[in-house]
């Protein structure tokens, strides 16, 4: 056989391991850049706080880097041809392992094949094969070297992907947002409420929903449709001619964001449920947060209404520090706050909409709002824990504002029913679970702590504890740790590193080290809960944030 046959069989071997080992690092690595808003500053930061999972994942590459320091099989002689291609084949062979331990695994939420990630995928296909050919001028120990190099560069190679595709898809995503300016433009007649806030915001649009479709037509954003290509997606897709109103709900993860949506939606009501640490990795303080839920009052028109939670400290600070510059006259009987110039505002929780004799227990809430009209009228609902009573307060403030009866607004809360993963009772034979996986915060935890205490049983908290918290991650995981400590008879910690506060938490508030577990995984953790014997009392768990994939 002649040395260039076998060159050229070596060198398709390596060729193919190499297309199939970036084909495994790309699907995978966009579905993180995904994960991250396709925001590459996010990205990095993910690759930094993750850079010793990307090692094991690409420990196999990083031999074949050494292969110049081997250069010679074509001065093999021909005897020695078995050895000369199990020394060619081995780069081959690290590429395959390495494509193995990158196959995509099942996710909480699997990559969203959308046309941007198809061109992401294009444009990456080029770059690989761009990189392959131009190996060919290399010898073929340079070749391996330089394939393995931009193999393991594959997580910039996606950035520099999206890179390039970025005039592309600006301009396709400003297209997009014409046409829903357009949709929204033909639709004079449609009132828009935006909804807000750091935690709360879902919720509350959900029930705002239930109570202003007593009397209106209304459509809400699904979902987590609340980012600006979200909202335009509902609108283009969703939002039709008889629609009379339009819950949005608006999410932010920077300065700014919250603003461009209202520039396309236009909203003239809008509630903000609170302000809190949620996203302060990138936000950066907490004063952005606060500025930046504050963009949807900022954007309301003269005649416009703002509905704010004066339960939150935060909120009213907010307020109070802009000072008292004549808000404009609301229904008769309310109070008058400070706040934006000649729109009126209009607060709950604490202030105008307040709940009054409020009773709450394992089995719901019932509670007494007194309404614009001057009534008194006492509500019930089957939802759990003391801060669904505000999210519901609300609802039933701007239902009020927007003219829905009392009697109606009764009938809409007894039946409202919980949003998924977000304090949702799930009854499983012996078991008992509350389901509050959403992504958490300590305020929302404490809530659903509180919940967890209303039942009688062998109460068994399971969490991994928060992200996007930044530098104050271990402080907000240590305060939750010490309020978990005398509600809960058993704790799970999913994941030793990020939970280490949490357990110094517990630790240090009296929970004893044989009450609480760390799990690698949740089956492990169920296998956990099954196995411990709780004297016939029945296991009432509370799942307390569920950390996405990129986590």
């Amino acid at each position: 056989m002649e040395n260039w046959l076998i060159d050229a069989f070596l060198r398709t071997a390596l060729s193919a391991s190499f297309f199939v080992c970036c084909a495994a690092l790309a699907v995978r690595e966009v579905h993180m850049f995904q994960l991250n808003s396709y925001k590459p500053a996010a990205h990095m930061k993910w690759l930094r706080r993750t850079f010793s999972d990307y090692a094991l994942r690409r420990a196999p590459i990083i031999p074949i880097l050494a292969a110049p320091l081997f250069d010679g099989w074509q001065r093999i002689p021909l005897d020695h041809i078995f050895f000369s291609a199990i020394c060619a084949l081995l780069p081959a062979a690290l590429f395959t392992v390495s494509a193995y331990l990158n196959l995509p695994k099942p996710a909480k939420k699997p990559l969203v094949y959308t046309n941007r990630v198809k061109r992401l995928f294009v444009t990456y296909i080029i770059l690989t094969l761009a990189a392959l050919t131009l190996s060919f001028y290399l010898g073929a120990a340079g070749q391996c070297a330089a394939l393995a190099a931009f193999a393991l560069a594959a997580p910039f190679a996606i950035l520099l992907s999206n890179a390039i595709n970025s005039p592309v898809e600006k301009n396709i995503n400003n297209s997009y947002i014409k046409d829903a300016l357009r949709i929204m433009e033909d639709a004079p007649r449609l009132v828009v409420i935006g909804v807000t806030g750091s935690y709360g915001k879902t919720s509350v649009k959900h029930f705002l929903t239930k109570l202003l479709s007593r009397k209106y037509n209304v459509l809400m954003t699904p979902g987590n449709y609340n980012t600006t290509l979200g909202v335009v997606k509902t609108i283009r897709e969703d939002l039709k001619p008889f629609h009379e109103i339009f819950v949005c709900e608006m999410g932010a993860r920077s300065r700014g964001d919250i603003k461009e949506i209202c520039g396309i939606v236009k909203p003239k009501y809008g509630v903000i449920t609170s302000i809190g640490p949620q996203h302060l990795e990138t936000f950066g303080s907490m004063e952005n947060i606060a500025l930046t839920k504050f963009e949807l009052a900022d954007a309301l028109p003269e005649d416009g209404a703002a509905f704010l939670n004066f339960g939150d400290e935060i909120i009213r600070e907010h307020v109070k520090e802009s000072g008292p510059r004549g808000a404009a006259p609301r229904p008769a009987g309310k109070l008058s706050f400070p706040g934006l110039p000649r729109k009126s505002l209009i607060s709950y929780g604490v202030g105008d909409y307040e709940a009054e004799d409020v009773s709450v227990s394992r089995g719901g809430a019932s509670f007494s709002v007194k309404l614009a009209s001057g009534e008194t009228a006492d509500f019930s609902s089957k939802l759990i824990g003391a801060h669904n009573v505000t999210n519901i307060l609300g609802a039933i403030a701007v239902a009020d504002f927007l003219g829905v009866s009392a009697d109606d607004m009764k009938m809409a809360v007894r039946r409202l029913e919980p949003v998924p993963h977000r304090l949702q009772l799930i009854d499983r034979g012996g078991l008992t679970i509350i389901d509050d996986a959403y992504n958490s915060n300590l305020r929302g935890a404490r809530g659903a702590l509180d919940a967890l205490a209303l039942f009688d049983g062998y109460k068994i908290l399971m969490t991994p504890g928060f992200v996007e918290m930044g530098a104050s991650e271990d402080e907000y995981h240590y305060k939750f740790g010490a309020y978990a400590a005398s509600l809960c008879d058993y704790v799970i910690l999913m994941g030793a590193r990020r939970t280490k506060a949490i357990r110094e938490g517990l630790s240090a508030n009296g929970c004893a080290d044989d009450k609480i577990f760390t799990a690698s995984s949740l089956t492990e953790a169920f296998e956990r809960v099954s196995s411990l014997r709780t004297e016939g009392r029945r296991k009432i768990v509370l799942i307390e944030n569920d950390l996405p994939d990129n986590y």
